[in-house]
């Protein structure tokens, strides 16, 4: 089952003395966090105020933090968004959605394992997959060829050495 709240973000300091935050984003960018309305943080909602990007971070005003000592409470926070109120692109995905899925080779459908964990390495982010044997795999189009999360698999395709 799909989890309704998902990590977005954490608050990494203040912005300004109006109680402004700081984001550090989860997703593929800062912009992605700006269509949010309500952000929750330790299972309270907070209603976004104001947000904007700046150096890849997320600048938001709150309701509610409106001074610098409130925001700077929140320092360390996650941030949580709503998947409902998510709008991605089609073929877009949660990586949190593929952790426990079942990966499978492509062609012959054979059982891999499971997606265990993904790296985020400077390179670019690796899914772990646990069987019979640890596999990393690059998540690349050339090795990653289908995630369907409403089925509940990740397509894989494997080269000589992995």
């Amino acid at each position: 089952m799909k989890k309704r709240y998902l990590e977005a973000g954490q608050i990494v300091t203040t912005h300004g003395v109006r109680g402004e935050v700081r984001i550090r984003p989860w997703a593929d960018s800062a912009e992605f966090l700006k269509g949010f309305s309500v952000f929750y943080i330790d299972g309270k909602p907070f209603p976004v105020r104001s947000a904007s990007v700046h150096k890849q971070a997320l600048i938001a005003s709150l309701q509610g933090v409106d001074t610098m000592e409130d925001a700077e409470a929140l320092r360390g926070r996650t941030v949580m968004i709503d998947r409902e109120e998510a709008r991605l692109e089609p073929g877009a995905y949660f990586l949190q959605d593929i952790i426990g899925l079942p990966a499978v080779e492509e062609g012959t459908g054979k059982e891999l394992g499971t997606v265990e964990d993904i790296m985020e390495l400077p390179g670019g982010d690796v899914l772990v997959i646990r069987g019979d044997r640890e596999i990393l795999v690059p998540r690349v189009p050339e090795f990653i060829r289908k995630v369907d999360t409403e089925n509940g698999f990740v397509s894989v395709h494997l080269i000589e050495g992995m």
